[in-house]
């Protein structure tokens, strides 16, 4: 049997949407379970993420430092930001991210791999880019506000960060996905085997 994730859709009796947020909602569908009971389950329903893990010539990652208020932490992230237009076209949603958190563009786009990220309580999928051939943005800086108007920028070594991850000292789910999975393609067929930029992704459908 092949060790593939298959698309699936259990019976749902009802459902309803107890709350609805500036970015996500929570809702409350009541689902059939094999042998016909019926069980509740809440969730965040959510628009989705890209993330990019950018790499420069001398194997540093771009990566930025923000406050989390859920988890009361200061985390190091790779850059990463919300689908905000439904069907938006994750490429260019990843580019708009890496040119406002840390106002680089890239010349080379590649799918690095594919998550959801808490499958047991939230919707949210994200798709990681690697983006290599790094250059300085032109154009007039992004406006930051709230939480990003105290973030930090850095380029960091992937083994330091891959070091990092290990001894349980970075825990942004981007970071540490994004970069162990570097580390494997690098190990397998090399990075210009990885997805290209546009690969399709159907857990959020898009035009090309």
């Amino acid at each position: 049997m092949a060790i593939k994730d298959t698309a699936e859709e259990w019976e749902v009796r009802a459902t309803d949407t107890p709350f609805v947020g500036k970015k996500t909602s929570v809702r409350t569908d009541d689902v059939v379970m094999p042998g016909g009971s019926v069980a509740r389950r809440d969730y965040q329903v959510h628009p989705g993420s890209v993330a990019v893990l950018a790499l420069d010539d001398e194997d540093r990652a771009v990566v930025i430092r923000q406050y989390r208020h859920p988890v009361r932490h200061r985390l190091w992230e790779i850059p990463a930001g919300l689908l905000d237009v439904p069907g938006e076209n994750p490429l260019h949603a990843a580019q708009r991210e890496l040119y406002e958190e840390a106002y680089v563009k890239a010349g080379d786009w590649r799918v690095l791999t594919d998550v959801y990220t808490t499958p047991g309580g939230c919707d949210e999928a994200v798709r990681i880019f690697l983006a290599r051939d790094l250059s300085e943005a032109g154009g007039v800086r992004f406006e930051v506000e709230d939480e990003e108007s105290d973030m930090e920028l850095d380029r960091v070594p992937v083994d330091e960060l891959v070091r990092g991850v290990l001894a349980g000292e970075l825990h942004n789910n981007c970071l540490v996905v994004g970069v162990l999975a570097l580390i494997a393609a690098r190990n397998g067929d090399g990075l210009d085997a990885l997805r290209p930029a546009e690969a399709p992704w159907p857990a959020r459908p898009f035009e090309a």
